[in-house]
């Protein structure tokens, strides 16, 4: 069995990163974000980037962070109403930006890792999201054709993984990280706690380890907030 664990995330990148490339980022705000890999990708330099993900977390921490530092050029996005440097961005025409409605970007991943190029989907029928893309009827209703996507580099957060890169999710940090591992040509993981091959129950495997090329351990991790909302404390 081939050696899967890195020392640290510049190594499991190692000779991975090229300018231009297409990067698919698992994470849902900054809940299960791959960021040891993130910050990696930051100090290689590595620009001209397109990035399939959910959101481009906030500012300064996520993907915000390679929006900081002006590394990627498209963002393929569902969701982007957190991240002040990304509106900026987007409106003086700096950054280029592919909207997709959530599931569909969901559906695109997958179809892009199981092999599909393309779907046809009623999501966006009749938007701006249809613009410039084929209409194909179906029983007598419009659907759009939608196209899977295929990155050349898959970057993921895990919750506990085997030796052998077979992978658990904890919880809602499972989001678009399956999607996002499978759509890559490769998939470099981080996870809280590597574990001897075995000691993982089969059916709690969420990622066989087939799809994960390379592995590193990211704890400790400091859990970040994307918004804190307190309230005053009523007197007794």
């Amino acid at each position: 069995m081939a050696n899967k664990i890195y020392p640290d995330a510049a190594a499991a990148l190692d000779g991975l990163l090229h300018d231009g490339m297409t990067i698919a980022a698992g994470g849902f705000g900054l809940c299960g974000i791959p960021e040891r890999l993130i910050d990696a990708i930051v100090a290689s330099g590595v620009k001209e980037l397109t990035v399939a993900s959910n959101n481009a977390g906030i500012d300064n921490e996520g993907l915000g962070k390679l929006l900081r530092t002006r590394q990627i050029k498209k963002m393929i996005s569902s969701y982007v109403g957190e991240n002040k440097e990304f509106e900026r961005q987007y409106l003086s025409g700096e950054l280029e930006v592919e909207f997709c409605p959530q599931g569909t970007l969901a559906e695109r991943m997958r179809a892009g890792g199981a092999g599909i190029p393309g779907f046809y989907t009623k999501t966006g029928v009749g938007t701006k999201v249809s613009e410039g893309k084929e209409v194909k009827e179906f029983d007598g209703e419009d659907y759009i054709l939608e196209r899977g996507i295929r990155a050349d580099l898959a970057i993921i957060k895990g919750w506990k993984a085997d030796e052998s890169g077979n992978l658990i999710f904890r919880k809602t940090a499972r989001n678009f990280n399956a999607p996002a591992a499978t759509s890559g040509r490769i998939c470099v993981a981080e996870v809280e706690e590597i574990v001897p091959v075995g000691s993982l129950d089969p059916d709690t495997i969420h990622l066989p380890g087939i799809y994960v090329k390379r592995l590193i351990l990211g704890a400790p991790y400091d859990k970040k907030i994307e918004f804190r909302t307190v309230r005053t404390r009523e007197a007794a």
